[in-house]
């Protein structure tokens, strides 16, 4: 299992910020990424990455869920070159389909052991660039206000006293929902994990198009409890937001975001760069510079001293490829779309 990695040396960061720095600006070209992380990253790495190979980017932000479809949908003629970000799970099963190229970037060796574990699970069509630790992000001023407990398990989620109060993603289109998803039926069986989402819905206020959506509901008070990656419930609440976040007691499973090459992408060269970028520590800081808190997958990236140490929080052998296999996913997908989004709350 992941392990918490040590902050290094500023002089590292240094280092890798020069050698950004020395690249050629005179590069020409483009390349059109869609995007499945945090707006801000997406718009500071196409900045830098334009900033230091000359190459344009267009960018699309969009959920992992959805660019998945899209990439599936243009099958016969990608207008992306490169999907950027989101859990692991939608990239797995877009490799297996055919829909991914393969690639052995040159920065594949200053990678951790798990980030070099995920790329060659997949054939190489994949590749790790950050972990994020599932859980829950609530409300405090809000539970205050009601006399609420504050949740520890994902089983409190099922106490009448949450009811309408609690928001997640749709899994069919946000991959932070689908780790959720996946996350419960192995950590409880597939019958027990259903009864489990089943009694969930009733709770449920709203399942939002994207996994982001539930952290600043969180963050404005429009809801008591978002379930999401820790990360991100930090970033809000170093932002000043009134959010405290659980690691559930039961144990939880975590992402292993992901960058990709589309297969038949008009921009193959620029594709392949651009992966490359990802994976540099350079483009990996930018999380501590936002004060995102995951984990980043290049041995010489900075780690924020806020991030989520996993030392201290249970995590469930989570099965990624597993999860991501085409049939699995599809199959849990639809699943929950007949037996429990159809559910009256």
């Amino acid at each position: 299992m992941p392990c918490p990695l040590p902050r290094l040396a500023m002089g590292a960061f240094l280092l890798s910020l020069a050698a950004g720095a020395a690249m050629p600006a005179s590069a020409q070209g483009q390349v059109t990424v869609y995007c499945s992380i945090l707006e801000e990253q997406c718009r500071e790495g196409a900045a830098m990455f334009e900033k230091s190979t000359g190459i344009k980017v267009a960018m699309v932000r969009k959920s992992t869920g959805e660019v998945y479809a899209q990439v599936k949908a243009e099958a016969n003629n990608p207008r992306g070159d490169v999907w950027w970000g989101g859990p692991g799970e939608p990239h797995l099963q877009a490799a297996a389909e055919g829909l991914l190229d393969e690639y052995k970037s040159p920065r594949l060796p200053e990678l951790h052991d798990w980030a070099q574990r995920h790329a060659q699970q997949s054939g190489f069509r994949t590749n790790a660039i950050y972990l994020g630790a599932l859980g829950l992000g609530y409300n405090s001023e809000i539970l205050k206000k009601r006399g609420v407990a504050a949740p520890t398990c994902w089983a409190d989620l099922l106490d009448p006293k949450f009811r309408d109060e609690v928001q997640i993603a749709d899994p069919s289109s946000s991959g932070t929902a689908y780790v959720f998803l996946a996350t419960t039926v192995q950590r409880l069986g597939e019958e027990k994990g259903f009864d489990f989402l089943k009694s969930l819905h009733k709770n449920i206020s709203q399942y939002t198009k994207s996994g982001i959506a539930p952290v600043k509901a969180t963050a404005l008070g429009e809801t008591a409890v978002g379930i999401a990656f820790i990360h991100d419930m930090l970033t809000q609440k170093l932002q000043g937001a009134p959010i405290e976040t659980v690691a559930p007691c039961e144990g939880t499973g975590y992402e292993t975001g992901s960058v990709s090459i589309i297969k038949g992408g008009r921009n193959p060269d620029a594709a392949r760069k651009f992966v490359d970028f990802t994976l540099s520590p350079a483009a990996q800081d930018i999380n501590v510079k936002l004060k995102i808190n995951s984990i980043p997958s290049n041995k010489a990236s900075l780690l924020s001293p806020d991030a989520p140490k996993f030392s201290e929080i249970k995590l469930i052998d989570y099965d990624t490829p597993r999860w991501g296999a085409p049939a699995e996913r599809s199959r849990l997908l639809r699943k929950f779309d007949t037996d429990v989004k159809t559910l009256p709350r």
